[in-house]
């Protein structure tokens, strides 16, 4: 039997919980639908019985697996718009969507063996990423150092077309030079349609 999702962890439960999570990303992506519950729990230094408690069944790993990469995207932007300007809080959130991508298409096979058994791990994905691009074009135009012409959709269209482009992990640093390209275009330099 699972935990109760409404009981919060204790602090040593919480830290093993999320060394799971972030193990199974990276072993789900290696192994795909293939990945190996023992080696997970080893991987994460903790016990299977542990991870069967939190995790009874694969797709709720799988699951649990992505909207914790997701939450910890979007729980980003805030932290990034309290401690950098508003510019370098967009391009280094951009750079986390991007790790994001690679982490997502590594468990496309997994993803999609959750979505078959009937469960919705994208459910308020894309109000999720919207809510958190928004957040940060929001900072660059109140400091005047993002165009107010631009919203979160063609934010996230741009980023997605970056990810799909650079699909490996040799091609990071094309996607680095991508991803300040297309900061460039979101800047506000001058005012539009003047030199």
């Amino acid at each position: 039997m699972g935990r109760d999702p409404d009981r919060p962890l204790r602090v040593d439960a919480q830290r093993n919980r999320d060394k799971i999570l972030a193990t199974a990303v990276r072993v789900f992506g290696q192994d795909g639908l293939d990945a190996n519950f023992d080696r997970i729990a080893k991987e994460a230094g903790v016990g299977t019985g542990t991870l069967y408690r939190n995790f009874p069944t694969r797709e709720a790993l799988v699951e649990a697996a992505y909207r914790s990469e997701l939450a910890r995207l979007c729980d980003a932007a805030p932290r990034l718009l309290a401690t950098l300007p508003a510019t370098a809080a967009l391009r280094a959130w951009m750079g986390g969507f991007i790790d994001y991508a690679v982490a997502k298409r590594g468990m496309a096979d997994a993803l999609r063996a959750v979505v078959a058994s009937g469960g919705d791990p994208y459910s308020h994905t894309q109000e999720m990423l919207r809510a958190s691009v928004t957040s940060l074009l929001a900072g660059g135009i109140a400091s005047g150092s993002i165009r107010d012409d631009v919203c979160a959709p063609d934010v996230l269209a741009g980023l997605t077309g970056i990810a799909l482009a650079t699909a490996g992990p040799e091609q990071r640093e094309q996607a680095e030079r991508l991803l300040d390209l297309m900061m460039d275009g979101l800047h506000h330099l001058h005012q539009k349609g003047k030199p």
